[in-house]
């Protein structure tokens, strides 16, 4: 058998660029396509064939129908919700016009496999229980999550309309190396780059808000997973425990040697307080579950940025 042949928006982000590097490790033909606005072409595996494209431009068409991919992972995004906040015009330009984009497309050239990085941590607003599961209402209370889901919805449109198979996999807090430590996005990233650098952390909040920590090998298993599906479905992607962001300095500190008292600012606009996501239903159906340790993936993450680090002063 040939192998497949799959394309990966954003893939010379955090989570596309391990996306990419695990599916060729499978044996997948992988192009990529990305603007390069949060990515970084130095995380691209060499092997991918690469685009330098936004999603929202006409000339995407043109990409598919080089490349008749099999499968499109589509995990390029505006991802932070303080930026949605601020700028929720362009918030949906990239994660609704994009997808739509992206979608059409894929209609027109009967690619029939669609798996979409979605958001379970901002899609359902401040729980009426926790963990959430993927039944419970969606009231979303940023721009950023309001986009997500839309792009959600047209994708059962099209799925509907034109025969589209697709899964939905909705992520909790993913975090892990080569996320960004300068975004607005990202505290485990930022936190573990500030400490390493013994700078000031600051906490928006008292610290109590809780959110659900994923690693990012886990993430990459679930889209590997989905990549066998038959039916059309979502899934959350998280560990399912809700873990505060004063525990969250607790364990980077330990793992970076930090001694500093982190300084506190009012909360920001759209963040949801406390989040973990139900994990049952992909375990049932995807099989999948979470297999790193928040510790772990703390540890590893930290090592990452500290190595980075090392070699950015030796140059």
């Amino acid at each position: 058998m040939s192998p497949q042949r799959a394309l990966i928006t954003g893939g010379s982000g955090f989570i596309g660029s391990h996306l990419v590097d695990r599916l060729i490790r499978e044996g997948f033909e992988i192009t990529v396509v990305d603007n390069l606005s949060a990515g970084d072409k130095e995380h691209l595996d060499s092997r991918a064939s690469f685009h330098q494209l936004d999603i929202c431009d006409p000339a995407l068409k043109e990409v598919l129908e080089a490349e008749r991919p099999d499968i499109v992972f589509h995990t390029a995004a505006q991802a932070s919700v303080a930026k949605s906040v601020a700028d929720p015009k362009t918030d949906a330009t990239i994660n609704v016009l994009g997808t739509l984009n992206l979608l059409s497309i894929c209609s027109n050239l009967g690619i029939k496999r669609f798996i979409y990085s979605s958001t379970g941590g901002a899609l359902y607003g401040n729980p009426e229980e926790i963990p959430c599961p993927e039944i419970h209402p969606i009231r979303p209370v940023s721009p950023y999550g309001a986009s997500k889901y839309a792009a959600e919805v047209y994708i059962r449109a099209f799925a509907e309309s034109s025969g589209l198979k697709y899964t939905i996999l909705r992520y909790s807090n993913v975090y892990g190396p080569r996320q960004s430590p300068f975004g607005a996005a990202g505290v485990i990233a930022i936190f573990a780059q500030r400490m390493l650098t013994n700078k000031k952390v600051t906490i928006f909040g008292n610290g109590d808000q809780k959110r659900d920590f994923v690693y990012i090998s886990d993430v990459v298993e679930a889209n590997l997973k989905a990549v066998e599906q038959k039916e059309n479905e979502e899934y959350n992607i998280g560990v399912g425990e809700a873990t505060s962001l004063n525990t969250i300095v607790s364990l980077l500190a330990k793992s970076t040697g930090y001694t500093l008292a982190p300084t506190h600012e009012a909360a920001r606009e759209g963040d949801v307080f406390k989040i973990a996501l139900d994990n049952k239903k992909a375990k049932r159906l995807l099989g999948w579950s979470p297999k790193v340790d928040l510790s772990d993936g703390i540890d590893l993450t930290v090592d990452y940025f500290k190595n980075k680090l090392a070699t950015n002063h030796a140059s």
